[in-house]
């Protein structure tokens, strides 16, 4: 069993929901059920792909804004 960071987002008429450690995503039309659907995305990503690669701990993410241009 290990612990993944996960962001959920709202988009639209639904919430997206990424794990960064392993590039996996999904969605629901509400937060707990993008919640849930991750975690199984997860379980599935592991299961077809194993433990081996995982990474070793979770980090505390830094999370920042930048300001862009628009074209």
């Amino acid at each position: 069993m290990g612990t993944f960071i996960v962001s959920i987002v709202k988009e639209d008429k639904f919430f997206i929901a990424r794990c960064p450690a392993l590039g996996v995503t999904s969605q629901g039309e509400s937060i707990e059920e993008a919640q849930a659907n991750i975690k199984e995305a997860i379980d599935l990503y592991i299961e077809s792909f194993g433990v081996d690669d995982l990474p070793s701990g979770t980090s505390t993410p830094f999370w920042t804004t930048v300001e862009v241009a628009h074209a």
